[in-house]
């Protein structure tokens, strides 16, 4: 029989073909036919019964789907008061649905929707979904909005992956995810800063900015998703996955009339998945390995904090660079993890006080100072307005990692190299290469499933500040010019509450530290960093135009609590509102002259998001 509204009325007629038809969710599979030989009777049975077990599966996707837009679950659907049995759809049928007034409006089957290309048959379709994707196969597709997790996908990573394909290209299905995002920040001491905070930059007291605050709305972190898979076999994928926001700022963007924010490259990778084989590979910009993990240590369940700020709070360990890597996993309980990742190297500046420090390959230096050339001003498609490090080979992280019912643990090293041009007075130009790097872990442990999650991450060794928010430098010099890594600490720890389905809280603290790495030069001055000769007393002095300060941090350490409350659901979508509060102390290491300089801050959010997907 097939089934069509008209006029509001059900009228059901015949099929011209001789063989019954059932629809579950947009997926017709075609049962029965002309009469099989014998010897392929078996076969035709075997493969029934896979559909079969295949439209139950289905169903209960149904079931999920029609409770999220307000419609009645199982193989009857109630809509404005009729009960109408499911009937079969062409391949460009529609939905009837119930809108608020009580009509039954139509709604095309997108996820149907075939644009060029050959497409997989319905059957196919349905296995690869079933089983192929990277992702899907441990966070499944949720009824609602998720808040459960530590780190609920909806707000960290846009919730791409449990969202239905919006329309297929051939045989690849295309999600979108994303949100609307309106933030309003609010800092008791004036960074200039978008919304994402400058941890490292909050000013002394001789500075201005650090006597008034700042107000400062943003839509900036508005963000768009696209996830694209494919299935080429029944034990693989392959997936291409692009996240953007406005956090970019070219030369013309400013807030006078228009701010003319530009969309950058949050996230673009491809992915190949092999469920048989257990092996994973991953190309392209994304979170570094280096970043936790809820699970696994596949792309999109990092542990990222439910923060609103855009880099984070200080504590957390993360870049978000191009890299290849490559995952094995054994049962999907433990896993292993290389990760070969872009290089960056940030060097400190010694307070102007040292010129081979300072950057510049034009500095006034005298005939007794090593001369030195360790970045370059960015040319092609690089920002010429910054200074790009000149590097040796990736950065590689080796990360293994386990899943127990109870928690996640996650254990890994990191190696860099860092290199530097030096020539001595009257000596011939020598390049320097130092090796730094670090050991780190994570753990998320389920306190009270569902209700509470604690999570913890550190990572200490030498020339590791890249991977703080707080940007501490990763190295200094030594006498003859070699890169001289700095040792340092970066940890946090946090409690993810959820009190209700809607509602999610947390607490987090972290901190970041530096070492000392320091020579004592030809002149009797300590140079280098965290040096304890150079005088501080002016970073209490309050001027007008700033003075002079050459304090070199020590320490940021950091408090934030905060929420998310998630306000609305329906066929039109999620509405959510946050709240934060982070209160920061930043040290510097004491002076020759005794000063020993400090600061802090506090930072607010609110923000409102719209999440037109979910």
């Amino acid at each position: 029989m097939d089934c069509c509204w008209k006029e509001g009325r059900c009228s059901c007629r015949a099929s011209r073909a001789g063989r019954p038809r059932m629809v579950l969710g947009g997926l017709m599979v075609v049962i029965g036919g002309m009469a099989a030989p014998a010897a392929a009777r078996a076969d035709d049975m075997a493969e029934i019964r896979a559909l079969h077990a295949e439209m139950q599966r289905l169903e209960a996707k149904v079931q999920q789907l029609e409770a999220r837009h307000g419609m009645a679950s199982g193989g009857s659907h109630v809509l404005a008061g009729r009960t109408l049995r499911s009937g079969p759809r062409s391949s460009a049928s529609s939905t009837s649905v119930t809108n608020p007034s009580g009509q039954i409006s139509a709604m095309p089957d997108l996820s149907r929707l075939t644009i060029g290309g050959p497409a997989l048959s319905d059957d196919a379709q349905a296995a690869a979904a079933a089983e192929n994707t990277m992702t899907e196969s441990i966070v499944p597709s949720q009824p609602k909005l998720d808040l459960d997790s530590s780190s609920p996908l909806a707000i960290t990573q846009a919730g791409v992956d449990s969202l239905p394909p919006i329309f297929r290209i051939g045989g690849v299905s295309v999600r979108l995810g994303g949100f609307i995002d309106f933030s309003n920040i609010y800092r008791s001491k004036n960074l200039t800063s978008g919304p994402a905070t400058s941890w490292g930059s909050f000013p002394y007291a001789n500075s201005p900015n650090a006597h008034t605050g700042e107000y400062r709305p943003s839509a900036q972190l508005t963000r768009l998703s696209v996830l694209l898979q494919g299935s080429p076999t029944k034990d693989e994928t392959l997936s291409g996955y692009i996240e953007t926001d406005f956090g970019g700022a070219a030369g013309t963007a400013n807030s006078y009339q228009t701010n003319s924010y530009t969309p950058r490259i949050r996230q673009a990778y491809m992915t190949y998945s092999n469920t048989k084989w257990g092996f994973h590979v991953l190309a392209g910009q994304a979170w570094s390995l280096t970043t936790g993990y809820t699970q696994g240590l596949l792309s999109r369940h990092e542990q990222l904090p439910p923060v609103v700020d855009n880099n984070q709070i200080p504590g957390i360990v993360f870049t978000r660079v191009p890299q290849i890597r490559f995952i094995k996993d054994f049962g999907r309980k433990w896993w292993l993890g290389l990760s070969l990742e872009a290089p960056q190297v940030a060097y400190a500046a010694n307070g102007g006080r040292h010129a081979m420090l300072t950057g510049a390959s034009d500095d006034t230096i005298s005939s007794s100072d090593t001369t030195l050339l360790y970045s370059n001003a960015g040319s092609g498609m690089l920002n010429p307005n910054a200074r790009y490090s000149m590097d040796v080979a990736p950065d590689i992280v080796l990360k293994g990692a386990l899943d127990t019912k109870p928690a996640h643990y996650e254990v890994y090293g990191l190696a860099r190299w860092f290199k530097a041009m030096a020539q001595a007075p009257g000596g011939p130009i020598r390049e320097h290469v130092s090796f730094a790097g670090g050991v780190g872990g994570d753990v998320t442990v389920h306190v009270i499933p569902r209700y509470l999650q604690f999570t913890g991450n550190v990572l200490a060794g030498q020339g590791i500040g890249r991977y703080g928010p707080a940007m501490l430098p990763d190295a200094t010099f030594r006498a003859n010019g070699t890169p001289a890594p700095i040792p340092e600490i970066i940890g946090s720890m946090g409690l993810i509450g959820h009190p209700t389905s809607n509602l999610l809280v947390y607490l987090y603290g972290g901190v970041e530290s530096a070492g000392r790495r320091t020579y004592t030069g030809a002149d009797g001055y300590q140079y280098g960093y965290g040096v304890n000769d150079l005088a501080l007393a002016s970073c209490d002095v309050e001027q007008i135009s700033g003075g002079s300060c050459d304090a070199q941090t020590h320490t940021i350490a950091d408090l934030t609590v905060g929420g998310w409350w998630h306000v609305l659901q329906g066929g039109y979508g999620a509405v959510m509102t946050g709240v934060q509060y982070t209160y920061l102390r930043k040290f510097a290491y004491k002076g020759g002259d005794g000063a020993s300089p400090t600061t802090g801050g506090n930072t607010i959010y609110v923000t409102f998001r719209y999440l037109p997907f979910q």
